[in-house]
């Protein structure tokens, strides 16, 4: 193992009052837990009532938009 990179992971054991052993252990399975695939994907249906799809100018992406329009009151659209 490279010195400086164990030099750099004992410093770090040492200050989380942690063995070296224990810290490598935690980084081999944070590797590991990442290359494990996700659960897969799916596609979300939204349920709109009245009008077919959303309202004009309704960004779902853009979730500062979202907060201001459900905070306006009512009468202000």
């Amino acid at each position: 193992m490279d010195e400086e990179l164990l030099r750099d992971i004992k410093k770090l054991a040492a200050e989380r009052g942690t063995t070296l052993t224990a810290l490598i252990e935690d980084a081999v399975r944070e590797v590991l837990a990442r290359r494990r695939p996700g659960p897969p994907e799916s596609n979300l249906n939204f349920t709109t009532f009245g009008v077919k799809g959303l309202r004009p100018g309704i960004d779902l992406d853009d979730s500062a938009g979202l907060l201001d329009l459900m905070e306006r009151p009512d009468d202000a659209d």
